[in-house]
């Protein structure tokens, strides 16, 4: 007979009464709707979202990289659950245009569903 695995579970479960986005890999929540700030993003495999905030995801060291919009310092976050690299964390601008992005997260479409009343 095969092994029983243990259900599995997360840091943070978002309530079901919000659309939410979860991770494609593990189904682990990410993000509410409403902290979507903008749709219109660039992740390094295709289009991407920015949210002003997530859960269950970890932050890896900061790195400088020159995007597309200019030099920031960003640091990859992925899902605490599965691991799998999901976008990155904005943690400095150094372009006055840009610092809205700082403490904000990229997460690419690619690495995300959503659920909950989306219909």
């Amino acid at each position: 007979a095969a092994a029983r695995l243990p259900p599995r579970t997360f840091r943070s479960y978002l309530p079901r009464s919000h659309r939410t986005y979860s991770c494609v890999h593990c189904r682990a929540h990410l993000a509410r709707h409403d902290e979507l700030i903008s749709k219109s993003f660039q992740g390094s495999h295709g289009r991407a979202y920015l949210f002003n905030s997530v859960v269950n995801v970890g932050c890896g060291p900061a790195e400088q990289r020159l995007l597309l919009t200019g030099l920031h310092s960003v640091a990859d976050i992925f899902c605490q659950s599965c691991k799998t690299t999901l976008g990155w964390k904005y943690e400095q601008a150094f372009e006055s245009s840009q610092k809205y992005k700082e403490g904000k997260f990229i997460i690419e479409m690619s690495h995300m569903v959503k659920e909950n009343g989306w219909d």
